[in-house]
């Protein structure tokens, strides 16, 4: 009988750390019927248990698209290219991009990687009561029917709904209520690896702290949740590395008080200046289209420090939290 050996990362303190997530030059075409939208490009990262990982960036940079191509949910047009290996703390590793739609669904979504989606309203069964999609969950995965009903009123509360809202379909219920709806969804398995993704859309801010909490305290008793968000004052509140994308592709990806404190990518510098209580400065121009993107660095059209060579690639982002994609890094002559 053999055994698989855990797989582990070593950080920029060459700690040896147990990895649950490791993705590597993951890259997502969707191909259009005049032109090929690159979603993701050679995206590299790394999970461990007890980590929040915050990806943050402008709309329509890539984000979401990477949370749906782990857990096989790409429209046919789709081209996923790269690895992405789960690490469950119990079983062996999962091929995200190669184990098939079988696996995936028997086994891997819900189980071990579970997804709080961007649209409640494309989540929910219109038929069901919040109750009834919330106690099905819980009994198809292991909990007897009393169980499930005591564990749905949990549930409820801990993500801020009353557990009379339950007894409610979804139309029924406000954005924010079934926003807060799929979260227990999500929560009900217990996976060690959870997707959120712009969770607290439709929230006020006590909602949003509260929701931001709930995750932070997942990871605190050693499971991982990776947060997508536009919201930077949401990652600086709980996660402890930020991953910022830009035009599909990652450029940086450090500690959360290193990057806020000191950002080295002049794009991250971008939008940290933009927020209120800094300069209030928006970025300059506008991203480009992904159909389209510039050879090189894509954010060197709107970067004051570009120069001939950012018409090349910037160098390769590492796995784990590092230096940025940049040949011109904040902090070294431009």
């Amino acid at each position: 009988m053999t055994t698989t050996a855990p797989a582990t990362t070593t950080t920029a303190h060459g700690e040896h750390r147990p990895t649950l997530l490791d993705v590597d030059g993951l890259t997502v075409r969707f191909r259009l019927r005049e032109t090929v939208v690159h979603a993701v490009t050679d995206l590299r990262l790394t999970v461990r248990p007890g980590e929040l990982l915050a990806v943050v960036g402008e709309s329509g940079c890539g984000k979401s698209v990477l949370a749906h191509a782990l857990l096989g949910l790409l429209p046919g047009n789709a081209t996923v290219t790269g690895q992405a290996r789960l690490h469950p703390p119990a079983g062996e590793p999962v091929d995200l991009l190669g184990c098939g739609e079988r696996r995936l669904a028997r086994q891997v979504r819900g189980r071990a990687l579970g997804l709080v989606p961007q649209s409640p309203a494309t989540a929910l069964t219109p038929v069901r009561t919040g109750r009834r999609l919330l106690e099905e969950t819980l009994r198809a995965h292991d909990h007897s029917r009393r169980d499930a009903a005591t564990a749905a009123d949990r549930l409820a509360v801990d993500v801020g709904l009353d557990p009379a809202d339950l007894d409610r379909y979804p139309h029924e219920l406000s954005g924010g209520m079934a926003q807060r709806l799929v979260t227990a969804l999500a929560l009900a398995p217990d996976p060690p690896l959870l997707l959120a993704d712009e969770p607290t859309t439709g929230l006020d801010r006590p909602l949003v702290d509260h929701t931001l909490d709930l995750l932070r305290r997942r990871c605190d008793t050693g499971a991982a949740v990776l947060l997508i968000t536009h919201d930077l004052a949401a990652a600086r509140r709980v996660a402890d590395t930020v991953a910022v994308m830009y035009a599909s592709r990652l450029v940086e990806h450090r500690p959360t008080e290193a990057l806020f404190d000191t950002p080295i990518h002049p794009y991250t510098a971008g939008l940290l200046d933009a927020l209120p209580e800094r300069a209030f400065r928006p970025v300059p121009g506008h991203p480009p289209m992904l159909t389209d993107l510039p050879p090189g660095c894509a954010f060197a059209p709107r970067c004051d420090r570009a120069t001939d060579i950012c018409r090349t690639p910037p160098p390769p982002m590492p796995h784990g939290p590092g230096r940025a994609a940049c040949h011109h890094p904040l902090g070294a002559s431009a």
